[in-house]
């Protein structure tokens, strides 16, 4: 998929409840989420990812997560390289998270409404998704489908 590929799929509306639901997870639910730092701190500079390693103490790791769907720096750089994204602007971390999505093959079920499927496959790249086997905190499927729902998703 091309850039404008990824721009395009921001129109959809079952594309864009699924974001705002792996946001729920992630703590960036709010329109600040696309400045916040793994462990709650901010950024203000989204000229580019802020590559700051961050300790969590409950996992004993540091993390360089950031923005709205809390991208690593090194999957930031690879997403960097093949879309060209210029900044790691709003605009640039919702499109990096289409491509996510459809690296894990689960943008048809995004399309066809079946969430179930849809989180499932995309578990292995939010560790707050349920089913995830990252050992981090998961969100509740049911809280996850009702964030997907409310922002006007709908279902198979």
């Amino acid at each position: 998929m091309t850039r404008a590929g990824l721009e395009k799929e921001l129109h959809n509306s079952n594309v864009w409840a699924f974001l705002k639901a792996i946001r729920l997870g992630e703590g960036t639910s709010d329109e600040d989420g696309y400045y916040r730092l793994v462990g709650g701190g901010t950024f203000t500079d989204d000229s580019q990812h802020p590559h700051i390693k961050v300790y969590i103490k409950r996992y004993d790791v540091y993390s360089t997560a950031a923005g709205a769907y809390q991208i690593i720096w090194q999957t930031w750089k690879n997403l960097q390289i093949r879309y060209g994204f210029p900044d790691f602007s709003p605009q640039c971390q919702d499109e990096a998270a289409v491509a996510l999505i459809e690296g894990r093959a689960a943008l048809p079920a995004v399309h066809q409404g079946n969430l179930e499927k849809a989180v499932a496959l995309c578990s292995a790249e939010w560790a707050s998704l349920p089913g995830s086997k990252a050992g981090q905190r998961t969100e509740d499927y049911e809280a996850v489908k009702q964030a997907y729902l409310t922002a006007g998703g709908v279902l198979a």
